[in-house]
């Protein structure tokens, strides 16, 4: 009868450890499909961004040529 009750705790014991397991490696799954989907949002802003930073990058450029041109008179 011993042996029958130790092999019960036993089993309950190694559930509920699978279970816990199983829930943080669950979590983690859903943290990392989050992440993911971050990052596919900020892969499609990237190219935005570079976009609006091109008009600026030119029109510093051409202040840039102006004073040279200015500088040089």
């Amino acid at each position: 009868m011993s042996k029958l009750l130790s092999i019960l705790v036993a089993t309950v014991f190694a559930v509920s450890t699978g279970s816990a397991f199983a829930a943080k490696h669950a979590a983690a799954a859903g943290e990392m499909k989050k992440e993911a989907a971050e990052m596919k949002k900020e892969e499609k802003a990237a190219p935005a961004k570079e976009e609006a930073k091109a008009p600026k990058k030119e029109k510093k450029a051409k202040k840039a040529k102006k004073a040279k041109k200015e500088e040089s008179k």
